[in-house]
């Protein structure tokens, strides 16, 4: 979903004025919570994963479990969201397995809750 924004200017031009009007579509904001399953432990995935979120945009966190599984948060624009969750389905870290990503508690955010991408040890 977008929000859209107008700002309106007059502009002269070969010496008529005319008036213009810029429309600014602003995508929404979303958290999403995700947990990656497979061989994503001792391949350099927490790694990866922040080298790709900061690369698309995104901020949040990514860190190992004592399940063997990958978790964290992005959030950013809905579509670079969407982009980065088809990243962790199905690219990952060169030497990665994944076999299942869940991706839960989707919320709408007024702002970003993080400043950058972090690997939380």
């Amino acid at each position: 979903m977008f929000q859209h924004s107008s700002v309106g200017a007059s502009i002269w031009f070969h010496g008529f004025r005319a008036s213009v009007r810029f429309v600014m579509s602003i995508e929404e904001l979303i958290s999403v919570d995700y947990e990656i399953f497979g061989r994503v432990q001792g391949v350099f995935f927490r790694k990866y994963t922040q080298a790709e979120g900061k690369k698309i945009g995104l901020v949040g966190w990514v860190q190992n479990t004592p399940a063997g599984t990958v978790q964290g948060q992005l959030q950013g624009p809905r579509s670079k969201v969407k982009q980065m969750q088809e990243w962790l389905t199905s690219t990952g870290s060169p030497k990665s397995r994944i076999t299942k990503a869940e991706f839960k508690n989707e919320k709408v955010v007024d702002r970003l809750e993080h400043s950058s991408f972090n690997v939380v040890k």
